[in-house]
């Protein structure tokens, strides 16, 4: 076996590099939004343990919908990947380059071991350039071929190396050729297929039989003419040692599946659920199909599922010729390499292993898969064709009178290819220009033209988006996908009417539902998710939302286990007031998915529903071990704390306010109730400083702007608080507390009388029934002198509050006043200022001296409410609490969980000082 030199490896690596420079300036398309996007096993806060537990896309392998690529060691190169720089693209294409770099490396040392130096180098040059490879390469997700290509072709190596003199077992290549075989296959499923490959060398090449030797030998020992030869007993040796870790691996393999194939539907591969012999057809033809992009990689896609291909429905069909040409072509190939020894016929049947073994897994013929063709999965096969190439090139160049023909048409298809590949990854540059360019080479794909809307939809182009979702719905009526896509889509246009009949046409498309029958029908799991979207919306209208409900029922009673309809069902039922079923609901969900951080949480706002804090911040911890970083559950756990009056837990929940800043620093509620929590420790600076933080972020924070007035006042800086008051009745010109704090400021401080009495005449005209308006407009009067005017507003006050002690005491003052004075002289008295003994001159007026604004946790959105708690008199007696909450409900959808932060205001009644 000759050694590959520095120059060889240089001249790879420039070519790859010269092909492959341009997808460092790809982002993530198509597979890789779900494979590194969506995927939380990427995130360093995903226990290591779980890439062992969940598939390729990050859903655990016990799950139906999970598709059973059990590639964990492929998942961790894209952590470590996660672990450099997050989620910016050129690193993970830059690593695949470097894989492709390697993986043509190692197989020019493959090729080496067949052909001639020269003819090694041009099969792994066509390798390094082949188009074929871009869906491979500049697809992020085609790390797992190129992975499991380097531990491929290492195993097929180490393996070469068993055979020692004489014919002996050198055992240590053989344990690590099981090794890698082991690896490669946690890399991509189709690794362990190098054995089939091993066992052929081992046949064929190193033992040098041909088929009718073989034969020969087999026939005349079962005849008892000849013992078994020693050279074919090692032989057997090593094959049933290959075949055993073969089995050990499989039956691993099955296991991590739980013995269950994945779900695949006629959408996906069209041919995997039609009848005998339109199933066996097509799926033959595939295989020439697959061939010719080999040869002729022009017209490549990047999606061949649904009608890219039609079926093939007859013998008579045109296209069963290709088949059987295909099949006549290998076969002779196969005979020519299986019948005559040599090195040419070794070199052949070496290129054909190559071609069909690996392509065994993705070719349909012994189970379905998820494709009808994957450029992808010709990886591995275009090895042994660029082989097969390679070695006819070789064979024509040798004749004299082709060799310069021959270099000058290597010359093209090695420089056209390249420059083809270099095109090609421009394609995958963004998802539109990729399925784009896919539109080019096949328009009757449904899925193409919902790709395409998807990408629309994700920059906010709705129009247009709706424009190709319509069409998927032309190309394939049938598509319940694309009749969902186009449902969404008038909803984003606010086209509600059009959005249910398309909900309702995707749901007349999916299978009858079977009462007491578990649903099991060959459908993808997300087009369940039609009744959940058609719930979400017709949920918004109050007299519907039994008929919602009833829509999450039937998706529960096709899945028991589909954990969205239990989620979004928990959400409906606490808007229909019903927190007990929602927590039935969300128990349900947990028992199929308890390291949902998001179910806890929700979990959670159920028991605020049912008055259980307790319970409620022992779920949104649950919801923070899971995932510290859950900005919903840091903030609501936080006010719950603050909301609970435990002096103890107040650090706790200034330090999750704080974590919720950092996540989310242009929240303004994170601030104001870092300000509100300030401000019950007596930290008055660090709560002013909050506040003004929350009022630039939100200059109409209607509780924030009233809370930091509040604060000035209570702090003797009561002439700072009356901008901010004008700030915030500007924006909320009827707002009662705010006129009242403004008033007695105007009175007390500024001696403005007319402006005082303007604030307390506008709360009055809004409601009349104002006691604190009412009293205070009396003081006023009192103030300008007219003592009997005052004593009948006084008056008028005490028959709207009968109860309030200080209001009778002031209008007996008020009245002695009268029968001291004999209305020869009016007193002036001080405004504003607290009463002292009960024969003094002095009214005080009643003004609110502290609101508080707190935010709280809940299923929905919804509105800032007063409360208030009044001080007043110079005993300072406490009125009750006269706490008015109001919710105003918004719904949300998708994955997200809700969260009503509900703002409620304390005021503190104070008397002058």
């Amino acid at each position: 076996m000759a050694d590959i030199n520095l120059k060889e490896v240089t001249l790879i690596v420039g070519v790859v590099t010269a092909c492959y420079w341009n997808s460092l300036f790809c982002g993530f398309v198509f597979d890789d939004v779900s494979a590194i996007l969506d995927n939380k096993d990427l995130h360093p806060s995903t226990p290591l343990k779980t890439l062992f537990q969940n598939d390729f896309w990050g859903t655990p392998m016990s799950e139906e919908r999970s598709h059973k690529s059990y590639r964990p060691l492929t998942v961790l190169t894209f952590r470590l990947n996660y672990m450099f720089s997050e989620l910016k693209p050129m690193s993970y294409h830059l690593l695949n380059m470097i894989f492709h770099a390697m993986v043509s490396v190692v197989f020019l040392k493959v090729c080496k071991l067949f052909l001639d130096n020269k003819s090694g180098l041009i099969a792994t040059l066509l390798f390094a350039v082949h188009p074929i490879h871009t869906e491979a390469v500049t697809g992020v997700v085609g790390r797992a071929e190129l992975l499991s290509s380097i531990f491929f072709l290492a195993a097929f190596l180490s393996y070469t190396k068993s055979k020692g003199p004489d014919n002996s077992i050198v055992w240590t290549p053989i344990a690590l050729t099981v090794i890698l075989v082991a690896v490669a296959t946690l890399c991509k499923e189709q690794g362990i297929t190098v054995v089939g490959i091993c066992c052929v060398y081992e046949v064929f090449i190193a033992q040098g039989y041909t088929l009718p030797l073989l034969c020969t030998t087999a026939g005349q020992f079962l005849r008892g003419k000849s013992s078994i030869p020693f050279s074919l007993l090692q032989t057997l040796i090593k094959l049933i040692v290959l075949m055993f870790s073969t089995l050990l691996l499989v039956v691993i393999r099955v296991q991590v599946i739980q013995s269950q194939l994945p779900v695949f539907t006629r959408f996906d591969n069209p041919a995997a659920v039609s009848p005998t012999p339109t199933r066996q057809l097509t799926f033959n033809y595939l295989l020439p199909v697959n061939a010719w992009l080999l040869l002729n990689p022009s017209d490549l896609c990047c999606d061949w599922t649904m009608g890219t291909i039609p079926l093939i429905e007859s013998f008579l069909d045109i296209r069963n010729l290709a088949t059987f040409a295909f099949f006549c072509f290998l076969g002779i190939l196969g005979i020519f390499s299986l019948r005559y020894p040599g090195d040419s016929s070794k070199t052949v049947l070496m290129a054909l292993c190559l071609i069909a073994l690996p392509f065994i897994p993705a070719s349909n013929l012994f189970f379905p898969v998820g494709f009808v063709v994957a450029e992808r999965v010709l990886y591995v096969p275009s090895m042994g064709f660029c082989i097969l190439v390679a070695h006819g090139w070789q064979k024509i160049s040798n004749k004299s009178v082709f060799k310069k023909l021959s270099w000058a048409c290597l010359s093209v298809v090695i420089l056209t290819h390249a420059l083809k590949t270099l095109h090609r990854n421009w394609d995958w540059e963004s998802e539109y220009t990729l399925f784009m360019s896919a539109l080019k080479v096949n328009k009757n794909n449904a899925k193409l033209w919902n790709n395409v809307g998807h990408a629309l939809e994700n920059e906010k182009n709705f129009e247009r988006a709706l424009k190709y979702f319509l069409q998927a719905t032309h190309v394939q009526p049938d598509d319940i996908g694309a009749h969902m896509n186009v449902g969404r889509t008038y909803k984003n246009l606010n086209r509600t009417k059009e959005a249910e009949e398309s909900y309702v046409m995707a749901k007349s498309l999916m299978p009858q539902i079977i009462p007491g029958k578990k649903y099991a029908a060959r459908i993808a799991p997300n087009h369940l998710n039609v009744y959940i979207n058609l719930a979400n919306l017709i949920r918004a209208n109050e007299s519907r939302l039994e008929e919602a409900d009833q829509l999450y029922r039937q998706a529960i009673s096709m899945r028991p286990d589909f954990k969205q309809a239990y989620i979004s069902r928990g959400e409906l039922l606490l808007k229909m007031n019903k927190p007990l079923k929602a927590k039935e609901a969300y128990l349900k969900a947990l028992e199929l998915d308890r390291n949902n951080a998001d179910l806890w949480y929700n979990l959670a706002i159920v028991y605020i529903e049912l008055r259980e804090p307790n319970e409620a911040l022992k779920n949104f911890n649950h919801a923070l071990a899971l995932n510290p970083r859950h900005k919903l559950a840091l903030f609501n756990s936080a006010i719950l704390m603050q909301e609970s009056g435990e002096v103890k837990l107040r650090p706790e929940a200034r330090k999750r306010l704080l974590n919720y800043v950092n996540e989310e620093p242009l929240d303004a509620n994170g601030y104001f109730n870092l300000g509100m929590l300030a401000m019950d420790d007596k930290k008055d600076t660090e709560a002013e400083i909050w506040m003004k933080k929350a009022i630039k972020l939100q200059a109409d924070f209607r509780s924030a702007l009233f809370n930091l007035a509040l604060l000035y006042s209570q702090t003797a800086k009561e002439l700072k608080a009356l901008p901010i008051l004008e700030e915030l009745l500007k924006y909320y010109p009827d707002h009662v507390k705010g006129l009242i704090l403004k008033g007695d400021i105007l009175m007390n401080q500024k001696k403005d009388i007319l402006g005082a009495k303007k604030c307390f005449e506008k709360i009055l005209e809004m409601d009349p029934t104002n006691v604190q308006g009412k009293h205070n407009l009396c003081v006023v009067y009192f103030e300008e002198k007219d003592l009997l005017k005052a004593e009948r507003c006084l008056v008028e006050t005490l028959a709207l509050a009968p109860h309030e002690e200080y209001v009778q005491r002031h209008l007996n003052i008020v009245r002695d006043k009268i029968s001291s004075s004999g209305f020869v002289e009016q007193p002036v008295l001080p405004a504003g200022k607290s009463t002292g003994e009960e024969g003094e001159n002095r009214i005080p007026t009643e003004n609110v001296k502290e609101i508080r604004s707190e935010s709280r946790p809940t299923q929905t959105t919804e509105t800032t409410e007063d409360k208030s708690e009044s001080k007043h008199n110079k005993q300072l007696q406490k009125n009750k609490e006269a706490p008015q909450k109001t919710k105003d409900i918004k719904e949300i959808e998708k994955k997200r969980v809700a969260a009503l932060k509900r703002l409620e205001e304390i005021e503190r009644i104070l008397n002058g000082e």
